[in-house]
């Protein structure tokens, strides 16, 4: 009997296996999903930079004079920070930094000029604001210098802060982010003052020095730049407050990222240029000699990145050969080499011992 029943179980474990077996398989898990495969991308050609190769010129709206930024010489050359960023433009896409018409333009219509096709690139002492970015139809290629609004006063008035300056005459330019800024600021804070609202810098420095207001109110760049050419510049003092952010550079249409990219590639270039130490001095013995592959690349010696913007493979290395590295153009326009000998500051690199905020991706 034991044996019947120890066999009738061996007979019944052997059936359930054999009915689990019948059973379907539980599902295989989900498939790993197959790696996407990063192909070469080919930009559309820029129509920008194809109306460039066929005029033989950029086209650069500037500053009608601002010292520091755009202003001709004696000779009638114009020269300054904003008038070498189109330079290295330039240089870039047609291998001659000279190759620059420029167009001076108001504050009033250079949104319209850039518009409408009459310049290539904005290089005017201009903000990038949300408004104007996404407003206008524009794109901002990067930011070339930092600046902020401030504001010019006698130094005989033994004033310290834009707070003390309620009941105050103000001059300011019109149609200006410079205008709202001022607007806002006081109306925070519950302080009266008096416009005297201009047309440009040059006709509200004229109204200050003349004392048809108080004060001037306008980047601190622009206020330096101002003081500059009054006939006492230390007669008057930029107070220290600052109120607001004014992140400074180049627009372009938004009609043609080929060309944006153009551009903001350039100034990367310049300022990648000033981290590897490389300049309008050493790069063309920094081809030959160069081993790391950062400088390499940059210089067209290895790569050719240039091909991914529709340009030459030295393209970089005609922008920094010509026009020089960001802290070049910074010193012989704004710094120690200008009249107006402004410090780096917020235009220091992110890697200087005082660290400031001018930072590029890599180019590579």
């Amino acid at each position: 009997m034991i044996r019947r029943l120890t066999a009738s179980a061996v007979l019944l474990l052997v059936l359930a296996g054999c009915g689990r077996e019948a059973e379907s398989p539980d599902p295989d898990p989900t498939p790993a999903p197959t790696p996407a495969v990063v192909r070469d991308f080919a930009p559309t050609p820029s129509p920008t930079l194809q109306a460039v190769r066929r005029r033989g010129h950029v086209l650069c709206g500037v500053h009608a004079g601002l010292a520091g930024f755009a202003v001709r010489d004696v000779r009638g050359v114009w020269r300054g920070f904003d008038v070498d960023i189109c330079r290295a433009v330039a240089a870039a896409v047609l291998g001659d930094a000279d190759a620059v018409r420029y167009r001076a333009v108001s504050a009033q219509n250079r949104f319209a000029e850039l518009q409408d096709g009459s310049v290539d690139v904005l290089s005017r002492n201009t903000s990038w604001t949300l408004s104007r970015d996404a407003g206008l139809g524009l794109d901002f290629a990067g930011v070339t210098y930092y600046d902020g609004q401030g504001f010019m006063a006698p130094r005989s008035l033994n004033l310290t802060s834009a707070d003390e300056l309620t009941g105050a005459r103000i001059c300011v330019q019109a149609g200006t982010a410079t205008e709202t800024n001022l607007s806002d600021y006081f109306r925070a804070r519950g302080l009266e003052f008096t416009p005297v609202i201009l047309d440009d810098e040059a006709e509200a420095r004229t109204a200050y020095e003349a004392e048809a207001c108080d004060v001037f109110t306008a980047d601190v760049s622009a206020l330096a730049s101002a003081r500059s050419l009054m006939s006492n510049p230390n007669a008057h003092v930029i107070l220290p407050t600052v109120i607001s952010k004014e992140p400074l550079g180049p627009a372009v249409r938004q009609d043609d990222p080929a060309w944006t990219d153009i551009v903001r590639w350039t100034v990367n270039a310049l300022i990648v240029a000033e981290e590897l130490g490389v300049n309008s001095t050493t790069a063309e013995a920094s081809r030959e000699t160069a081993s790391d592959p950062d400088t390499r690349r940059l210089l067209g010696v290895e790569g050719d990145l240039g091909a991914m913007l529709g340009l030459e493979a030295d393209w970089a290395y005609e922008a920094i050969s010509q026009v020089g590295a960001y802290n070049e153009i910074f010193r012989r326009n704004l710094g120690a080499d200008s009249g107006l000998k402004l410090e780096r500051g917020l235009n220091a690199l992110w890697s200087a011992p005082d660290p400031g905020l001018i930072y590029a991706p890599p180019v590579r």
